[in-house]
């Protein structure tokens, strides 16, 4: 049972080559990058001649990190 649970927290990170904290980490980095890009948004929403490619940038950076992970792992 405590293996089964156990391979719950650690089958998916060694999908993408990393570790529990490690994937834990990236996780949260990239949770950061977009409620950053969100707030941007937002913001943009309202005054438009600020952050105008703030939020592609971020999520275009946050693809490009992703998809290079897919295809190390």
């Amino acid at each position: 049972m405590t293996t089964r649970i156990a391979r719950l927290f650690v089958d998916h990170p060694a999908s993408v080559d990393e570790t529990y904290l490690g994937h834990m980490a990236f996780a949260a980095w990239f949770s950061s990058k977009l409620f950053m890009a969100a707030g941007a948004a937002l913001i943009h929403a309202f005054l438009p001649f600020l952050f105008e490619t703030t939020a592609s940038r971020i999520i275009r950076e946050l693809y490009e990190r992703t998809n290079n992970r897919r295809a190390k792992a």
